[in-house]
């Protein structure tokens, strides 16, 4: 008896911290607009992954772990696509770009995927980790609020030096919020009374919060994942009506919010995000079309393999860059890694949304929603905007192979 005592706050506090330093790691760019961690004398990201992977190291040997069977294949494309990048690399034209962001793919990505596998199949540790995210989100929604109003914009402790780092900046704290807002609409179905009030409060909160970054992909990941997260706990739990109510009211809470805005002189001074999305469509030509277009040109003149790791900004004529990716996952992998490299993407992260929407009905209901509202934001992104060397994305595909994943604690004797 005093044995298992001491074993439940043990295993409590090992889930606690790992879900906290997961969330750490996984929004610590958004985490860089708090004017105290901005000023860190190390990198927040480091420190956090070096205080997770003991973490991890633990929580692996305390749990007994069940694989289901549908994980080979997308585990196969998980193995199989950073070591056809590498032989990619061998014919890309582009040297430093494939510097940058191949040791991102080869050696971010797999730890990143595994962190997502073992937070997200553990149930304490992912409930940790879904409140700290829920934490994270405010913190950071307030803290860019804060920095618009007084117009002092935080990045690594210094204010306004690089544009292009603020823009990335504020795409992170506006992910770091759609995801928060997501987790709490799920808390928000599952509540009764006061806690209801409560939770509708934090999610209207973040999803205001949202439209001051100026990141429209993240105010539509928001969206999508404010609908589709409840919507999907409520339909997996059966209420199918319910689910379709959802739906439909906050499509009518978002127009309705959006035309109140309109409405209401002065009172959508500031959010950026909205004054982007009703600018004047002449003067905001889209780079991401002419992005994919081009993309989907030299993945047909580089078949079938490729321009090579990373060398699409030359083949653009952009130069050896990475900021002019294609913004898309599946054109970044057809243009350059060909046809193989395509195939392998699909059976990853392609595998990894099919094997999601299979096993999705023989979870819990509350787990399926939760890993939804992580995951739903980062696959918007993947498509409009980040590359494959983004870590967040491979830890989110790790969230969603987890569903194929048990973790059960180990019997003492």
């Amino acid at each position: 008896m005093p044995a298992q005592r001491q074993q439940a706050p043990d295993a409590a506090l090992l889930a606690s911290g790992t879900g906290a330093l997961a969330a750490v790691l996984q929004f610590a760019g958004a985490l860089k607009s708090l004017p105290l961690l901005s000023r860190l004398p190390v990198d927040l990201s480091l420190a956090a992954a070096a205080l997770l992977v003991p973490s991890l190291a633990l929580l692996l040997l305390v749990r007994r772990w069940h694989l289901d069977r549908a994980l080979a294949l997308p585990l196969l494309g998980c193995a199989g696509l950073p070591c056809w990048l590498v032989l990619a690399g061998s014919w890309s034209a582009a040297p430093a770009v494939l510097a940058e962001k191949l040791p991102q793919v080869v050696l971010l990505g797999p730890p990143m995927l595994l962190a997502g596998v073992l937070v997200g199949a553990d149930a304490p540790t992912r409930g940790r980790f879904c409140a700290a995210v829920v934490a994270i989100g405010l913190l950071v929604g307030a803290a860019v609020a804060w920095g618009v109003a007084t117009g002092q914009v935080v990045l690594g402790g210094a204010v306004g030096a690089d544009p292009l780092r603020i823009r990335v900046q504020y795409q992170l704290a506006g992910l770091a919020i759609a995801c928060a807002a997501g987790l709490a609409a799920v808390r928000l179905v599952e509540s009764r009374g006061a806690g209801r009030l409560g939770w509708g409060g934090v999610t209207l909160a973040l999803a205001v919060a949202v439209l001051v970054p100026g990141g429209r992909a993240a105010f539509l990941a928001l969206g999508l994942s404010v609908a589709g997260a409840p919507a999907l706990r409520l339909w997996l739990a059966g209420r199918r009506l319910g689910a379709l109510v959802w739906l439909g009211g906050i499509a009518l809470a978002g127009l309705g919010g959006l035309a109140l805005l309109l409405a209401t002189p002065g009172w959508g001074n500031g959010l950026r995000t909205l004054e982007r999305i009703l600018g004047d469509p002449a003067t905001a030509t889209s780079a991401r079309e002419m992005l994919w277009a081009e993309a989907l040109r030299w993945g047909g003149l580089a078949a079938p393999f490729g321009l090579g790791t990373g060398g699409f900004g030359i083949a653009s004529g952009s130069g050896d860059s990475r900021a002019l990716h294609p913004h898309n996952h599946a054109l970044e992998a057809l243009a350059e890694s060909g046809l193989p490299g395509l195939a392998l993407w699909l059976l990853a992260f392609g595998g990894g949304v099919v094997l999601a929407f299979g096993l999705a009905g023989r979870v819990a209901p509350g787990r399926a929603a939760r890993i939804a509202a992580l995951t739903l934001p980062l696959a918007l992104t993947a498509m409009v905007s980040t590359d494959l060397g983004n870590r967040m994305v491979w830890f989110a595909l790790g969230l969603l192979l987890s569903l194929g994943v048990e973790a059960r604690a180990r019997q003492h004797a």
